[in-house]
């Protein structure tokens, strides 16, 4: 009877193609089934599914209906969402992992139990998730492990991370990471929770994980229970670095999987539809069209222009779309960490791929701009890509030193133009239509020769007159872009008009700290008021930020800030050359991949903060964790900034107005790297070293303390 009743509610569960797997287990299970599960029980499992929007979990269900399906059922679960070729590996350890949740679980019916949880940002899924009272509990299974692998406890501490970062619905809640390494020996866990109550990772064997769960329950919660529907609903907004996303989106997701939807970063979307909408209007009427996205530190300009890209090639080939880059460093580490992803993909298929045929492969996805420009050197026809996108369009040379480059390095003794003039005239050559995405960083110029915007509008004064020209309102009121009145009449003189969705205003990049490159502003603009006043009310409370006079002090404070596979590191401006007494010399140049892709057990890491990036490593890339050395090139004194150049053995004043601008934005970059919180290094200075005198330094420590930065003893 109770079989037949659950038969004739199955269209209702069927209706939107999100029949549960409790209800086919209760079905196919027949009356003995239906009765241990409950119709009640049944039915709100029923309207749970049918309301999820997306599907986050292989496989969830109450503990208790979960313990009331046989193992077949579960594991044709699984096996149906799982997207690639399964293996006979990956099956017997799902049988393990069920097993063992069985056992183990039967004291705990009450919970909620979520099977291969997908991590977007990660590109992961985490093994198990149990909703247990006010506690989220993240397991790790090493099926047939006899130790507990410090990499495994780091991989699982990242899970808890990322729902306490990115999940709504943990933001809040108690969340336990677990690594159960079945065959290890019995380990004696203690239950310690950090500050945000994400705890320590626990451990434990096959019979261990009922221990565990009971060790790591309040004896009294202190909130309410986590309710299953309301935290499968809950919006996951990620802000994954440069790196997850450049793989992220190199493996076909979309840039709404992986960033940010709530309301203070959307414009990343708006920014890219906005876009996109200007090519396809170059494309239908047959124009050229180039369009100026700006954006603060971290806001996301180079994943915008990543996905604009990707979205571009994936919707028509024959676009050739191109993501290009004059920062090798960049280029070379999100070339590096494509390829070693495309190496770990091929290898979890049964497929070899060896290096070079992965760094071939990942080559027409990001290119080095220069690569571009001597292609364009050595034909008269126009370039195959009909959208090209370049990143960081700020640092393009001016004429004058496009001229020197190409006279000693390419043997054209005749060459006169500009880069940006150059690389216009290239998509110039297109009979029809093309598009050039730039994207600006203000205040980002940071070497010789790097010319900024103007050089852009400069290049359509005399020619390219049939070109169709946006940019973001932004430009026009942040002298970042723009520094002077003769600069905006050069704007007004062109046909360009205004967009305000092509500014990305928020920083996606310290997710901690919206108001960062606002906050480093009011530092380089010597506003000590503005600065104490953003500190306090936007960033002391959800960015640690901490100032001392003792390197080994902010080395073990970024040690002990990470978590997990967080990532730390020590940089300073390519000026500071009197750091080198100290045991950081910024002569001695890393490998920019090493440095930010390799492990903790790799001296070349960032991790063993023996090797220090300076501005040129670092912009736009990123860490967790940045430790800034200040050095005497950028000192304050009671009228301002003093800026200095070490030549020889000696600092000398440096006087030049571009020289000093290029100053203020290396420490501009340095000081807005940080993801979640950073420290900076001040040294005292050395009365007996004339280089190195306390006064060079005492200003800018004195004014953090004013700020009210809290110091490290």
């Amino acid at each position: 009877m109770e079989a037949a009743r659950v038969h004739a509610a199955r269209p209702a569960a069927e209706a939107d193609g999100h029949e549960h797997p409790a209800v086919r287990a209760a079905v196919r299970g027949g009356a003995t089934a239906v009765k241990a599960v409950g119709l009640a029980r049944i039915a709100s499992v029923i309207y749970l599914i049918n309301e999820l929007p997306v599907q986050r979990a292989y496989y969830h269900a109450p503990v208790d209906v979960f313990l009331a399906h046989d193992e077949a059922h579960i594991i044709g679960q699984l096996t149906l969402a799982h997207t690639h070729a399964l293996e006979d590996l990956q099956k017997n350890a799902w049988r393990d992992q069920i097993h063992l949740l069985k056992r183990e679980l039967r004291a705990f019916e009450r919970g909620y139990l979520l099977l291969e949880l997908v991590i977007p940002r990660m590109g992961k899924r985490a093994d198990a998730v149990l909703l247990l009272d006010d506690v989220v509990f993240v397991l790790e299974f090493k099926v047939g492990s006899t130790f507990y692998d410090p990499a495994a406890l780091d991989q699982v501490l990242d899970y808890a991370l990322d729902l306490k970062n990115f999940h709504a619905g943990s933001h809040h809640a108690r969340i336990v990471p677990v690594l159960l390494a079945t065959k290890a020996g019995r380990h004696v866990n203690e239950a310690r929770a950090f500050l945000d109550l994400v705890y320590h990772p626990q451990r434990g064997n096959e019979h261990q994980l009922a221990e565990l769960l009971q060790l790591n329950l309040p004896v009294q919660p202190t909130a309410a229970a986590i309710e299953p529907a309301a935290w499968l609903h809950a919006g996951y907004h990620p802000t994954p670095t440069i790196i997850e996303a450049a793989q992220a989106l190199y493996q076909g997701h979309q840039v709404v999987d992986i960033s940010r939807s709530d309301a203070g970063a959307e414009n990343l979307t708006v920014t890219g539809a906005c876009i996109a909408a200007i090519i396809d209007r170059a494309k239908r009427e047959g124009h050229k069209a180039i369009c100026f996205v700006t954006g603060v530190p971290g806001a996301g300009k180079t994943l915008a222009g990543l996905n604009i890209a990707n979205e571009r090639t994936q919707a028509d080939e024959q676009e050739h779309a191109v993501f290009l880059s004059g920062n090798g460093p960049l280029v070379e580490v999100l070339r590096e960490a494509l390829a070693r992803d495309q190496m770990r993909t091929a290898k979890t298929k049964g497929r070899r791929l060896d290096k070079k045929q992965a760094l071939s492969q990942v080559r027409s996805f990001i290119q080095n701009i220069h690569h571009f420009r001597d292609e364009a050197l050595r034909t008269a026809g126009p370039p195959i890509e009909k959208v090209t996108v370049f990143d960081e369009a700020q640092r393009a040379w001016s004429a004058a030193q496009a001229s020197k480059f190409m006279q000693q390095k390419r043997g054209l003794a005749d060459f006169n133009q500009s880069e940006p003039a150059f690389l216009v005239e290239v998509m110039d050559r297109h009979p029809d239509w093309c598009t050039i995405v730039c994207l600006v960083g203000g205040g980002q110029e940071i070497n010789t020769g790097e010319a900024g915007l103007e050089e852009w509008l400069r290049a359509f004064q005399t020619r390219f007159q049939d070109w169709r020209i946006y940019y973001s309102q932004r430009i026009r009121d942040d002298r970042n872009y723009l520094p002077n009145a003769a600069a905006l009449a050069q704007l007004d003189a062109l046909r360009a008009e205004p967009l305000p969705a092509l500014h990305l205003a928020v920083s996606v990049r310290s997710f901690r700290a919206e108001k960062l490159a606002a906050f480093v502003q009011a530092v380089l603009d010597v506003q000590p008021e503005v600065a104490r006043q953003l500190y306090e009310t936007e960033l002391r409370a959800v960015y640690p930020l901490r100032v001392t006079r003792n390197l080994a002090a902010a080395k073990q404070w970024l040690q002990a800030q990470a978590r997990g596979n967080e990532r730390y590191g020590l940089v300073a401006s390519s000026g500071a050359h009197r750091l080198k007494p100290l045991g950081l010399n910024i002569k001695d140049k890393i490998d920019a991949s090493e440095w930010f892709l390799n492990d903790k057990a790799d001296v070349r890491s960032s991790f063993y903060l023996e090797d220090v990036a300076t501005e040129f490593d670092i912009q736009g890339l990123e860490l967790d964790w940045v430790g800034v050395a200040w050095d005497a090139d950028l000192s304050l004194h009671a009228d301002g900034w003093q800026f200095r150049k070490f030549k020889g053995t000696k600092w000398q004043q440096c006087n030049a107005a571009d020289s000093r601008r290029y100053l203020l934005n290396a420490y501009r970059v340095l000081l807005t790297r940080a993801r979640q919180g950073m420290v900076l290094f001040i040294p005292e200075g050395c009365a007996a070293d004339a280089t190195r005198p306390p006064t060079y330094y005492d200003g800018v420590y004195r004014f953090f303390q004013r700020i009210g930065v809290e110091a490290l003893a």
